[in-house]
């Protein structure tokens, strides 16, 4: 395809991603993700690999590694909002998939075969888990421009603060990246989000640039602590109970993990 061609399948894409229910999208090249923050930095970081939310490595990857398809030039990424008013989104019942997780994956189902069959393009959709050959979501929405990571550690978009969900595919031809942007909301902010924390994960530098290599790092400035965020899902999942749920034939356990650092964010909220 010619560059005339490549922008008149992009502009389609992101528009079709919209009309089967994507809030945001945008493109990023794989060979920037590469060189991204998160993917120099976990295969470097301390208990890489470990805690609630990670899964078994079956693709012989090392702690913290990605693992791209051979043919991936180009990462599109999806997102749905999570407004505060719909928690739910974000519940795992038992070992169900969150329902936004769902929605996302279902957008990404019916986007790929389409791409392929209007553009003969190749696609590939991402599991979300990075040991299981997914990418490391925040730093492709940044390069792809839906925002910037924040000193929550978590990507902040102009339209919905932090509230949103990520899911992404890959494409095998070179679409010029939509991104980044120059959005900074967290330059003069008063750390809501990081005083909202209830495990002070935010409390203290661990990571030094010197150290690692590189000037950007977790939240920032190096001070996030991931075992101390994971030491809240696991309360997290403690205090989870078996209830009535609407879809289940027996009660099943409902865990709802900690969004204080995002709901505390005021960027997004009108």
């Amino acid at each position: 395809m010619n560059n005339k061609e490549l922008l008149k399948a992009s502009s389609a894409i992101l528009k079709k991603a919209k009309e089967l229910g994507a809030t945001l999208s945008g493109f990023a090249s794989v060979a920037d993700l590469k060189k991204a923050p998160s993917f120099t930095f976990a295969p470097q970081m301390p208990n890489a690999g470990e805690g609630i939310g990670t899964r078994k490595n079956d693709l012989g990857l090392k702690p913290g590694e990605a693992a791209w398809p051979e043919y991936a030039k180009t990462v599109l990424v999806i997102a749905v909002e999570h407004p505060e008013d719909k928690p739910e989104m974000d519940w795992w019942f038992g070992r169900v998939d969150p329902p936004g997780n769902r929605v996302l994956a279902s957008v990404v189902r019916q986007l790929c075969p389409w791409i392929t069959d209007t553009f003969g393009i190749g696609t590939f959709h991402m599991p979300y888990h990075v040991e299981k050959g997914g990418t490391y979501l925040k730093d492709a929405s940044v390069l792809a421009g839906l925002g910037c990571i924040g000193r929550n550690n978590i990507l902040v978009t102009p339209e919905l603060g932090p509230r949103v969900r990520l899911r992404a595919l890959t494409l095998d031809v070179e679409i010029p990246s939509t991104g980044p942007t120059a959005f900074d909301p967290c330059a003069n902010c008063a750390d809501l989000c990081r005083k909202a924390c209830p495990q002070n994960s935010f409390e203290e530098t661990l990571y030094l640039s010197e150290d690692y290599g590189q000037e950007i790092l977790p939240a920032r400035d190096g001070s996030f602590s991931r075992p101390a965020c994971n030491g809240q899902m696991e309360i997290d999942n403690t205090v989870a109970r078996e209830q009535p749920v609407n879809g289940f034939d027996d009660p099943v356990k409902v865990i709802k993990y900690c969004r204080n650092c995002e709901l505390a964010c005021p960027v997004g909220k009108n």
